[in-house]
């Protein structure tokens, strides 16, 4: 992103392509071209690999949310927060921008309840996928 990417939200924020206290946008305009590059190729979360090292973050688990978009959340919203945020989720690996901010809710619960080592095993599988055939990402 430019360096000024956060000054540019509040006047992009008409043009936001996701319901819910999120923001996407295909074509934001505060990406540059390598951005877009590793956004698309989902590289762009690999430093998260070290918040991971230190126990801040797991492989698996929900996306971590920013503290603006937690202060719009409702109490049922809160519960994705119940566990450790992670690299990839059942909703990056699977629907990412396919679906508004309600659904993805709906699938980190649905993680979050089904939870295992073999789930976990498959949406890693399905994230490498995803980097080999992006899925929609933006």
């Amino acid at each position: 992103m430019y360096v000024n990417a956060d000054t540019l939200l509040e006047k992009l924020k008409e043009k936001n392509e996701v319901t819910g206290p999120m923001f996407k946008m295909k074509n934001d305009p505060r990406v540059t071209s390598v951005g877009r590059f590793l956004r698309k190729t989902s590289l762009d979360e690999l430093p998260q690999l070290l918040n991971v090292l230190r126990g801040d973050m797991s492989l698996v688990g929900p996306r971590p949310p920013l503290p603006s978009e937690v202060e719009e959340y409702s109490e049922y919203d809160k519960q994705r927060l119940w566990v450790v945020p992670g690299c990839t989720g059942l909703w990056q690996a699977t629907e990412r921008n396919n679906v508004g901010f309600a659904e993805m809710v709906e699938l980190d619960l649905k993680y979050i309840q089904n939870r295992s080592l073999f789930l976990d095993a498959k949406i890693i599988f399905l994230t490498f996928l995803v980097i080999i055939h992006p899925n929609g990402a933006y």
